[in-house]
């Protein structure tokens, strides 16, 4: 796995405090090499969107269509998937939604 982001490592300790059981970089589909970021309990995965303000890949049209792809094949496969930019990692509001939601 590359070196972990600062919000990656905040997410993992945050997800540690409220007691979530998780998994990362976790391949979920059966023919692709699609991963998502975290999975947690049954079926819920986390994904972090990173440089959504920078035009960064998952804003771009070609990783925005391919993110697409990949959320559409996740959801007919029964999988939640919870995205969160990295500044609501930073800011805690995924802390807070993951503690009234998931816990």
């Amino acid at each position: 796995m590359a070196k972990q982001s600062e919000a990656h490592i905040l997410l993992e300790i945050h997800m540690q405090e409220l007691g979530l059981k998780f998994a990362p970089e976790c391949q979920f589909h059966p023919h692709r090499k699609w991963r998502f970021d975290y999975v947690i309990g049954n079926k819920t995965a986390i994904e972090i969107e990173g440089a959504i303000w920078t035009r960064g890949r998952h804003t771009r049209g070609a990783g925005y269509l391919a993110d697409m792809e990949k959320y559409r094949e996740a959801a007919v496969l029964g999988w939640k998937v919870l995205r969160f930019a990295t500044s609501e990692i930073l800011d805690g509001t995924a802390r807070a939604f993951l503690k009234e939601h998931c816990i």
